[in-house]
């Protein structure tokens, strides 16, 4: 089947929560279900510009017998609450919730699918789990993960600079050291149309994840390169390497292709999605997926 075609009709539906209701889109498995993945989205705008892509690999994961999980954070997409609201503790939740209903949905534990800071999202939700000793997720695809949350910050605080050099005289009015000042004394910064809260910047500037031992399941770890035959990044390569070494059940790969999160237009890269799928595609035992055929029903969902 075509990564291109839509496997089955994807289940839209509103999960009830402590804070209002969640968006999600459910892609049920294409015959006997092999195993759950629960979608962790990136930040901001990059979640609008990858949801293409993130269909289209849910739709490919459902075709080869994995169902999918889609969900918008709190203050995100569809969800209720507005993105001034969001924090990063109510995300974590938010994770959880998803793998809760899909893990009861599908009878079995699942997995967690993250891209850029929603990966950093996943591994610290993972990291969370471990500490109240719960089991860790059956295994976690990541997309380009973030290292650092607060490189992250810094760059998103460049796109209220950009803004503010489009000033009448033309001048910088702000750096990001004075935006970060801003967020310290309590204040709220309205960046590239979103209003970002003091509580969750402090939260993504103490996110590093060369400070987060991995999780004991499989981890698969894509990064998208330029140009076919470039590796990972020396950032990426040192800490997949640091992992291996603490004894992660770790593979990584470069694909090439566009980096279609941060694109102007909307893009795709099909190499990742071949890539992503091909770790699913050789049947249990590399999958490392219960495969005795216990997949979930097809009924209509409802809220719940």
């Amino acid at each position: 089947m075509s990564l291109f075609s839509p496997a089955a009709h994807a289940q839209p539906f509103f999960l009830k929560a402590a804070a209002g209701e969640r968006y999600c889109l459910f892609h049920p498995a294409v015959g006997a279900c092999r195993g759950g993945l629960v979608y962790v989205p990136p930040f901001g705008e990059e979640m609008n510009k990858s949801r293409r892509m993130a269909a289209l690999q849910a739709r490919a994961l459902a075709a080869q017998g994995i169902a999918v999980l889609q969900i918008d954070l709190y203050g995100t997409g569809e969800s209720s609450g507005d993105f001034a609201d969001a924090r990063w503790e109510l995300w974590l939740a938010d994770v959880a919730l998803g793998c809760q209903w899909l893990a009861a949905r599908l009878g079995r534990p699942v997995g967690l699918w993250g891209l850029r800071l929603g990966a950093l999202l996943a591994l610290d939700y993972a990291r969370a789990q471990q500490a109240l000793g719960a089991p860790a997720p059956q295994r976690m695809l990541l997309w380009q993960p973030v290292h650092s949350g607060s490189s992250y910050l810094t760059q998103f605080l460049r796109l209220r600079m950009a803004s503010d050099m489009l000033g009448t005289d033309g001048s910088q009015k702000t750096g990001t050291a004075a935006l970060r000042e801003q967020l310290r004394e309590g204040q709220a910064l309205e960046v590239a149309g979103y209003e970002l809260a003091p509580e969750l910047a402090d939260a993504l500037d103490a996110l590093e994840l060369a400070k987060i031992a991995p999780p004991p399941c499989p981890l698969h770890w894509l990064d998208v390169v330029a140009a076919e035959g470039r590796p990972l990044t020396a950032a990426s390569a040192k800490l997949v390497t640091a992992w291996q070494q603490q004894g992660a059940e770790l593979d990584a790969q470069a694909v090439a292709g566009p980096q279609f999160w941060g694109t102007q237009e909307i893009a795709t890269c099909p190499a990742l999605l071949e890539a992503s799928s091909a770790i699913f595609s050789d049947g249990a035992h590399r999958a490392g997926i219960d495969s005795s055929g216990n997949g979930d029903n097809s009924e209509a969902i409802h809220a719940v």
